[in-house]
């Protein structure tokens, strides 16, 4: 009895080293939460603490499926606590790491099957049977490590360049569901009714039948493995392409409303030009006296060309200064400080759309307010040691809905609004900065913070 106990101890203990390992090539990218390598030890401690109970009931139920598929989905749980628990990404996205791994795993688990019951006669006879366990074990590491590897760069690397641009919908949640279905489900029926557990060697005679049985089964379960890691890849990489084709359906008809922003503007300078000639004839028409009232005028209609922004950084001074013209015409204060040279980390395509969506969606808010002296935005950007801050508020009518960190759109045709704030937040990601958004009163903030001066 307790040499069974031991050997359900070390099946629990290799599926959880392969599976860790696996969690580790799919989470290296992601943010980890502050004090990581306590948590993780304080996790993993927990994890084993399990999985001694899982393998007394891998001993008591493990010859059931049922019992099979809970034990496996209790440890499997019990990781996906300690995944978000270390990591920053919300828990929909652990959930959907984890299930990448655990398919991972179940694929080489398989394979690994698939080899040893070809090879396991040819072997037998070639490894005395004194070192046997430890020809096992190395081939076992090396075979371990070269699926590990390949499995790596046909599979997880695609997955982990798209989670930082897709949130869980409905479809993720049923691919999720899924391959947690193939991984488990499968798994553990056929080595329920194959009987012939990874540590358990099988007789060196079985009947051709019998192994052409399982090894179908065991292809199987690896094919299944493979079609949904690669529906889950293809998935991802299509939801990209998708948003990329949003992101310049956006793109355009911001140049569209851009420009007539700007020839708004043109027209506005047009006009103040106009109105300044106008009054030098005028004073000139009296002998060149010039009258006080006269002077205010002219300061009046050069004041305009206050609204000049420079911030250090050109790109950005064009932008800024066309929409403080803008709020100028339209009756709204604009309030910039900001240090354009600490923002030469970002693409200048980068830059006008973070900013140019950043003063957008303010000016898409106070242009709805009728009280004049609540028609403000105030944007900083400032650095501060290894930080750089940039930080908008606006005032707003109304109430806001956030989903996802995000406020909701408030305009019917979801389709073509809201994609600012996205934008803003696929941009902020691109330099592993921090995004945050909230609501103090009838104000409305918006933070984004970038490291070691966003480089």
């Amino acid at each position: 009895m307790e040499e069974l106990t031991f050997i359900y101890r070390e099946i629990i203990l290799e599926f959880l080293f392969e599976l860790y390992v696996f969690y580790g090539l799919t989470f290296f990218t992601q943010q980890r939460r502050p004090h990581f390598w306590a948590r993780a030890a304080g996790g993993l401690a927990a994890v084993l603490v399990v999985a001694v109970g899982a393998a007394a009931a891998y001993q008591l139920w493990g010859d059931t499926v049922l019992g099979r598929i809970g034990v496996y989905l209790v440890l499997f749980a019990v990781t996906v606590v300690q995944m978000q628990l270390c990591f920053e990404p919300g828990l929909s996205t652990v959930v959907f790491c984890c299930s990448m791994a655990y398919a991972s795993q179940n694929l080489g688990y398989k394979l690994r099957l698939m080899v040893w019951d070809v090879s396991q006669g040819f072997l037998y006879e070639l490894w005395d049977d004194g070192h046997f366990a430890m020809y096992y074990r190395i081939s076992y590491a090396v075979f371990f490590a070269v699926t590990a590897v390949a499995v790596y760069f046909i599979f997880i690397r695609r997955v982990i360049r798209h989670l930082n641009t897709w949130q869980m919908d409905r479809q993720m949640l049923t691919l999720c569901i899924f391959v947690l279905v193939i991984a488990v489900f499968l798994c553990s029926v056929e080595d329920i009714y194959f009987n012939n557990l990874s540590v358990q060697f099988a007789s060196q005679t079985v009947s051709p039948e019998f192994l052409v049985l399982k090894e179908t089964g065991n292809l199987f379960s690896v094919t299944c493995c493979a079609i949904v890691l690669q529906l889950a890849c293809r998935t991802l990489e299509q939801r990209e392409l998708k948003q990329e084709v949003e992101y310049l359906q956006y793109t355009i008809r911001q140049s569209r409303r851009q420009y007539e922003i700007a020839k708004d503007t043109i027209d506005l300078i047009n006009i103040k030009c106009h109105d300044i000639r106008y009054k030098l004839a005028s004073l000139a028409a009296k002998g060149g006296k010039i009258e006080e009232d006269a002077i205010r005028n002219l300061q009046k209609s050069i004041s305009i060309y206050d609204a000049k922004i420079e911030t250090g950084n050109q790109s950005l001074d064009v932008l800024l200064t066309e929409k403080s013209l803008y709020c100028e015409q339209n009756g709204i204060t604009f309030s910039c400080m900001a240090d354009g040279e600490k923002l030469d980390f970002l693409d200048g395509s980068d830059l006008y759309c973070l900013f140019g969506n950043i003063v957008d969606n303010a000016l898409e808010a106070v242009k709805a307010i009728s009280e004049q002296e609540r028609r403000v935005i105030n944007l900083l950007v400032k650095a501060q040691g290894n930080l750089l801050m940039i930080q908008e508020d606006n005032y707003f009518d109304g109430t806001l809905t956030f989903r996802d960190g995000l406020p909701v759109t408030t305009k019917e045709d979801k389709n073509y609004h809201g994609f600012g704030m996205r934008s803003i937040r696929m941009i902020v990601q691109k330099y592993d900065g921090e995004l945050t958004t909230y609501v103090d009163g009838d104000v409305f903030h918006l933070n984004i913070l970038f490291g070691t001066n966003g480089k």
